[in-house]
């Protein structure tokens, strides 16, 4: 499967691995965690994710203009990986839940500073560490393995987002277990609105049962069970982002043990690794009009992330409130639902490897940008399933214990297989879009701006989960199947627009 690639793909693959278990540990609870410590609602929780996701692409571009300008590519790596560990440590320290009156502002302030932290150690650190591996195949003679080459590179980053949704249910749940609590995914908000003095008699009542539940017990004083809960279901995540600090312990030992079999951009003489700074510079015309395919690219593809990057806010809602927790015999967790993507990545990268080798050897391989085309057509087919699955649910309004409504009941709710299935749909337009986009961007970009130009890549991703807040909005508000519908919409006509593009970027990617 590695034949024919550099050798120092495996080793910035595994660096990249470790660090996206941290991340993928974290990611999968953010949301929930947010309202689980905080009690706001799905808008403003909304806005605090979408613009930390964003922020986290936007700070990428700082980081290759910090790269590109130093020519230290390694050493920024290096500090981004600290500083990440850093926000990490921040996020990991335990604070009051609820927060003692006029203290919410400080602790949830605390909680964004971290937040902040961690984006500019992840923009200095990824899309570095992606522009290294598109270093190594400029110094290849054969360029062809390339696009294969970044999807083997996004397949391993993928299998450590496959364990850490369950490492950090296992961490949540155990510390509730420690004090003879059950895990209940409604609880959190109930315990919000009891003790706000917005729940309803209807409301209460189905609380009682759910508190009961939990406590194994009958609960007498339902102030003091809330506030209890609360406390614990919120320590159980502060102790699981301290897992993602081992991670990313495990990733800086990975990355500076193999830090010398990196290409180093700061060299003049190009030797095995190095790149001449004397050899990249290309005329003005020929910069301007890869810039401009580049740019056209990265205008689609925010709509991609928009949509796609729905599944850690709003199909992590609708796993909690919508979906039956339950798989055959087996109690699930919402936050389940976020190592499927990772699952299917792994599952499906061999497989689209070879496929598309295959094609390769036949003449009939499309180009990257028709992928990307294809790639928007299927994640459009994605959210075609999650309408016609969520058409005639309840609004949200009418579930929720803030509005004076009481959660669905297990025979009310969906199978879980529908968000599986979206997952694997979703999956597939990823592979088709993601790792390939990097592909055109490493093949695309004037070497001397391969470090600004994989940051402008993620810019354009943060400008797409900057728009996630929308999805958030829209479904608190509007039936279900018409928030999916927006993101069917906005994929189907960014597949039209790519593929009145494609002749002019295949001729822009082709051009030396």
């Amino acid at each position: 499967m590695f034949k024919g690639h550099p050798k120092g793909l495996i080793a910035a693959a595994l660096a990249n691995m470790g660090e996206r278990f941290g991340f993928y540990t974290m990611m999968a609870i953010l949301a929930l965690f947010i309202q689980a410590k905080f009690g706001l609602d799905g808008a403003n929780t909304g806005i605090i994710y979408s613009t930390f996701y964003a922020l986290i692409y936007v700070l990428s571009l700082v980081g290759g203009i910090i790269a590109d300008r130093t020519k230290n590519y390694k050493g920024t790596i290096m500090a981004g990986l600290i500083i990440m560990g850093l926000g990490y440590v921040i996020m990991a320290i335990p604070t009051p839940t609820p927060s003692p009156d006029g203290y919410k502002a400080v602790f949830l302030t605390f909680t964004l500073f971290a937040l902040l932290v961690i984006a500019f150690g992840n923009g200095m650190f990824k899309g570095n560490l992606q522009a290294l591996v598109g270093q190594m195949y400029d110094n290849l003679k054969d360029d062809s393995k390339r696009d294969s080459g970044f999807q083997l590179f996004y397949m391993f980053i993928n299998i450590g987002a496959i364990f850490a949704p369950f490492t950090a249910i296992g961490v949540r749940n155990w510390w509730l277990k420690s004090h003879d609590l059950q895990y209940n995914a409604e609880l959190p908000a109930f315990c919000h609105s009891h003790l706000n003095g917005t729940i309803t008699g209807e409301s209460i009542t189905s609380f009682q049962t759910l508190a009961n539940e939990a406590s194994g017990s009958t609960v007498t004083d339902l102030s003091a069970f809330a506030t209890e809960y609360l406390g614990v279901f919120t320590t159980g995540f502060h102790y699981a982002f301290a897992v993602a600090i081992l991670a990313m312990s495990i990733s800086f030992i990975v990355y500076m043990v193999n830090k010398k079999g990196f290409p180093d951009p700061k060299g003049n003489k190009k030797t095995g690794n190095e790149l001449s700074t004397d050899e990249v510079k290309m005329g003005l015309k020929e910069v301007k009009q890869r810039m401009f395919a580049l740019f056209a690219v990265m205008g689609i593809v925010i709509f991609f992330w928009f949509s796609f990057h729905q599944n850690g806010l709003t199909l992590t809602f609708f796993a909690r409130d919508y979906t039956l927790l339950k798989i055959g015999p087996w109690d699930i967790s919402a936050e389940v639902f976020q190592s499927m993507n990772p699952f299917f990545v792994v599952f499906l990268t061999p497989i689209i490897v070879a496929v598309f080798g295959w094609l390769n050897s036949k003449g009939l391989e499309p180009s990257t940008p028709k992928k990307i085309a294809i790639g928007m057509f299927i994640a459009a087919l994605g959210y075609v399933v999650m309408s016609i699955g969520s058409f005639g649910l309840p609004l949200f309004e009418t579930i929720d214990p803030e509005s004076g409504g009481s959660p669905l009941g297990a025979g009310q709710k969906v199978t879980p297989y529908l968000l599986m299935a979206t997952y694997f749909i979703l999956t597939v337009a990823e592979l088709f879009i993601s790792p390939l986009g990097l592909s055109f961007v490493s093949k695309v970009a004037p070497p001397q701006y391969q470090g600004i130009m994989q940051g402008a890549w993620l810019g354009a991703t943060a400008v797409g989960n900057q728009l996630l807040f929308i999805g958030a909005i829209l479904y608190q508000t509007v039936p279900l199947w018409l928030t999916w519908s927006v993101f069917v919409v906005v994929c189907t006509i960014s597949m039209f627009t790519m593929l009145f593009m494609v002749k002019w970027l295949e001729r822009v990617a082709k051009t030396k």
